[in-house]
């Protein structure tokens, strides 16, 4: 058997070597997070690195003193109706976009993704300033306004790549067979274009989900969402980091497992339209 190069073997040694160094520095805070978690009061500014596991701070984050259970259903409320309002209308905007000829239609697509480079601390007090005149502040509409500004841009360019990805032809047949264009967006290309809809539709729920400036300043104590309410962990004794990273906890959980589910559609819906 022929001997490979030490080269080969220092290359080697250096590719593992960054995979670690990297996975160890991006593994570290989310490890040390998971071990504050479940860590007793008492060993919480200590390096202790073994220890009994406690449920306590998880217990106490459900309190009603800090009613962490409703900032849940807020979040839940807030990102789910984002994403029921969004999808549709991303998915007729993009169909638009991807078959439809118009006036103006590449400066519209253009100017719709330039909004995503507009930072939100620039818009934040305009927002602010119009929905405290409409008596909106604190309120679910108010959120689920500005998260549809947010995620809309993305989910319409997300899903018109899928849908120039679909073969005209069918469309073409299904029109022939008599169908109308609700029809034909919902039995051709809402189905043939799933995968990018889904994907669409969990990075939208990500984001609102996630989303903590806009929160933070059109919120006061009706309707705080998770991301905000982990700022109030804060006593006399200074910050409550076991109960904010319990709730780091739940917020990272649904993230962990809808980055999955990206992946998988991403990867299925990529390769599909490669197919075709």
């Amino acid at each position: 058997m022929r001997r490979r190069p030490t080269r080969y073997y220092v290359v080697k040694a250096l590719e593992w070597g960054t995979l670690a160094f990297v996975g160890g520095f991006t593994m570290f805070p989310i490890v040390w997070m998971v071990m504050t978690a479940f860590k007793p009061v008492e060993l919480i500014y200590h390096l202790n690195v073994l220890f009994w596991p406690t449920l306590d701070n998880f217990r106490e984050v459900f309190s009603v003193r800090w009613a962490v259970g409703a900032k849940v259903l807020h979040s839940l409320v807030i990102a789910l109706g984002t994403v029921v309002i969004a999808i549709p209308i991303a998915v007729c905007a993009a169909y638009a976009f991807s078959r439809k000829q118009f006036r103006l239609k590449r400066a519209m697509f253009q100017w719709i993704l330039l909004t995503q480079f507009i930072p939100g601390v620039a818009i934040v007090l305009p927002f602010y300033l119009m929905f405290r005149n409409l008596g909106l502040l604190d309120t679910y509409t108010a959120l689920i306004i500005v998260d549809l500004a947010i995620v809309l841009p993305y989910a319409i360019w997300t899903i018109k790549g899928f849908i120039d990805a679909i073969p005209e032809e069918t469309e073409e047949a299904a029109t022939i067979d008599g169908a109308g264009l609700a029809g034909l967006l919902w039995h051709i290309i809402v189905p043939m274009a799933r995968p990018g809809i889904l994907t669409a539709a969990i990075f939208c729920f990500i984001l609102t989900w996630n989303e903590f400036l806009f929160a933070l300043i059109l919120t006061r104590t009706r309707v705080v969402p998770l991301s905000v309410g982990i700022m109030s962990f804060r006593l006399e004794r200074g910050d409550l980091w076991e109960l904010i990273a319990a709730t780091g906890i739940l917020i990272a959980i649904p993230m962990f497992f809808l980055a999955m589910m990206i992946q998988r559609h991403f990867i299925k819906g990529m390769t599909a339209g490669a197919i075709r």
